[in-house]
């Protein structure tokens, strides 16, 4: 009934990719991302980033650090986290060619700005299976509320 966006003629996907690419190399030089994304592909760590009623959630995707190593912070309604991850190239005598370097080594800062109800005073942070979970509570007074209709 309806036709594959796949099979559209002249490759719509195909098109919609090629343009997105164009954009990245245009915007690479001015360090900015390309897409409609927060930051450029690739950045360290990943992020999740979401909200229930009760806290606002940042999960961020670490795997290899010492938890000892990171640093997170929240001022002015910015939570920021800031880390390292060593290296990890075996011994290099100067034979050594590297093909693909995909692995992210270094020091790192990701920033996520939080909405007015956080409450910088209720923040836990755990790391566990390289995944870095924040939990920051909303205030009370931002808690939604029932009320009994007499």
């Amino acid at each position: 009934m309806y036709e594959s966006l796949l099979n559209f003629p002249n490759g719509l996907l195909a098109e919609f990719e090629r343009l997105q690419r164009e954009l990245q190399q245009d915007y690479a030089g001015l360090g900015r991302p390309g897409s409609i994304r927060a930051v450029a592909s690739g950045a360290f760590p990943a992020l999740n980033v979401g909200s229930t009623t009760s806290s606002i959630e940042v999960y961020a995707f670490a795997p290899g650090i010492d938890p000892d190593k990171l640093d997170v912070q929240i001022d002015h309604g910015l939570l920021t986290i800031v880390g390292e991850r060593e290296g990890d190239r075996p011994g290099d005598n100067g034979s050594l060619s590297v093909y693909a370097n995909e692995r992210f080594s270094g020091r790192f800062k990701r920033t996520v700005s939080l909405s007015d109800d956080a409450d910088p005073d209720k923040v836990e942070a755990s790391y566990r299976d390289g995944v870095l979970h924040i939990k920051v509570a909303r205030r009370e007074s931002a808690q939604p509320k029932r009320i009994t209709v007499q």
